[in-house]
């Protein structure tokens, strides 16, 4: 049975922490991801890393985690050596393994612990990651649009029926690509949540307005959950979500990178990071997209609060039962929030 984004968030007082990025935690743990199946390696050939990770990311303190599928494609995986039948398999393996995670989580500490309990986030990423070349932060793949429905109609479909709580369209450098698959997700009846990589606090890689991608994407598009951004810059975030909150009324969910620059040749980021540390720019982001406009959840309830402070104290508390530490996953729980605070 399904747990729907709507409930989560009244349960979890209207903020929600996603988990961090699957590719940093594998290395630590020692997986080698030069490769162009890049994550999607360690679900064919290590997924007890996979497993371990998400742990972590429970225990960190994840309220909603993405699966390891954001670059396994049957395509990619074809070119990998597996059959189609073999492809198709991993890619409903990646929800599988979430769920199993998670459910094991739960009921040895996530329930005793009071936490809500996580929404799986199937993860999907664009045509530019199976290109394995860093297309996805440049857009402009010059396919056409059906070679990109073709691409993603079979493993959207799959990732949904093996049970994911919501789709997750992400690391969208095109609006063209993003209404594509949100047509596809409005086909199957799947609820999604669709999320753009920007190059600045205005456009999306490929040119296009962000306010422009939401008030298309908010138009006829009921299935659709939640609009937002991921892997850009810290400093980028605060402007992409005040111009997202004025052009649509639908939740707002962030996840950025560090600020550094993607190499697609060794598959590694580098350069110089930006020295804010995040917990510190979660609260501007919640300003930006939460505080400043103040809204009841779809339902026309109040998130509940721990009745003290309004939503700043409820920010402080979060951040505190979300473990934001230095430590080996110091990046674990990038802050992920909403604008839906009425106190």
């Amino acid at each position: 049975m399904r747990i729907s984004l709507e409930e989560t968030l009244k349960k979890a007082g209207g903020i929600l922490v996603i988990d961090g990025s699957m590719a940093t935690a594998l290395e630590d743990l020692g997986c080698d991801l030069n490769n162009s199946l890049w994550t999607a390696k360690a679900l064919e050939r290590q997924p007890e890393l996979v497993k371990q990770v998400h742990l972590d990311y429970f225990r960190a303190g994840a309220d909603c985690g993405i699966t390891c599928s954001y670059q396994a494609t049957i395509p990619g995986l074809k070119k990998n050596g597996c059959s189609e039948a073999e492809a198709e398999a991993l890619i409903v393996r990646s929800v599988e393994i979430f769920n199993e995670v998670r459910e094991d989580w739960w009921q040895n500490e996530g329930k005793a612990q009071g936490r809500v309990y996580p929404l799986c986030l199937a993860g999907i990423g664009p045509y530019g990651a199976y290109l394995a070349n860093g297309a996805e932060y440049r857009g402009r793949y010059g396919v056409s649009k059906e070679v990109l429905r073709q691409f993603h109609a079979r493993r959207m479909e799959l990732l949904w029926n093996a049970g994911a709580d919501l789709l997750l369209i992400e690391t969208q450098p095109s609006l063209q690509e993003a209404l594509l698959e949100a047509d596809l997700a409005e086909q199957m009846g799947a609820d999604y949540w669709v999320s753009f990589t920007c190059g600045d606090d205005t456009h999306t890689w490929e040119g296009d307005d962000i306010r422009d991608c939401a008030k298309a994407l908010s138009e006829n598009h009921p299935h659709l959950k939640m609009i937002g951004v991921n892997c850009v810059a810290p400093h980028l975030v605060s402007g992409l979500v005040e111009k997202l909150k004025a052009s649509c009324d639908l939740p707002i969910g962030v996840y950025p990178n560090s600020g550094e620059t993607y190499d697609p040749i060794t598959k590694t980021w580098s350069g110089p990071k930006d020295g804010v540390r995040f917990g510190d720019y979660a609260y501007q982001w919640m300003e930006a997209g939460a505080l400043r406009h103040r809204r009841l959840l779809p339902d026309g309830s109040r998130p509940h609060s721990s009745g003290h402070g309004g939503p700043e104290a409820l920010f402080e508390a979060r951040m505190r039962q979300a473990k934001i530490k230095k430590s080996r996953r110091t990046y674990a729980c990038s802050f992920y929030y909403v604008g839906i605070f009425i106190f």
